[in-house]
């Protein structure tokens, strides 16, 4: 009867393994991807500050807060050469629209 007892452990603990190992794996991936949006933006705090506050009084626009239209908008502006050439259009030519998306909505959900 031991056997059958231990096999019995063994397909209850696999049953519950396989039941969390997807939440698990989602958990390690939205990490990842947080991870992976926390070093887009922080690229972008040397001049517009830690998570798109910049600093009072400065020339350079927070983008905490700012709809994430209007920042998609700005940064394929630069990176089409729309708007005068700073820093910002080397910076945004790098960025995929992918990346631009997330840091657009990175900055919007961020309070001013």
């Amino acid at each position: 009867m031991k056997p059958l007892r231990q096999i019995g452990s063994l397909v209850l603990l696999g049953w519950a393994l396989g039941s969390v190992a997807p939440a698990l794996a989602q958990s390690a991936q939205d990490n990842a991807r947080a991870l992976h949006v926390r070093q887009l933006a922080a690229n972008c705090a040397a001049c517009h500050g830690t998570d798109g506050r910049a600093v009072t009084g400065s020339p350079v626009a927070a983008l905490a807060g700012m709809p994430a239209g209007k920042t998609m908008e700005a940064l394929q502006d630069y990176k089409a050469g729309k708007r005068e050439p700073t820093v910002m259009h080397q910076i945004a030519k790098g960025l995929t629209d992918a990346q631009m998306k997330t840091l657009a909505d990175y900055f919007a959900a961020q309070k001013p």
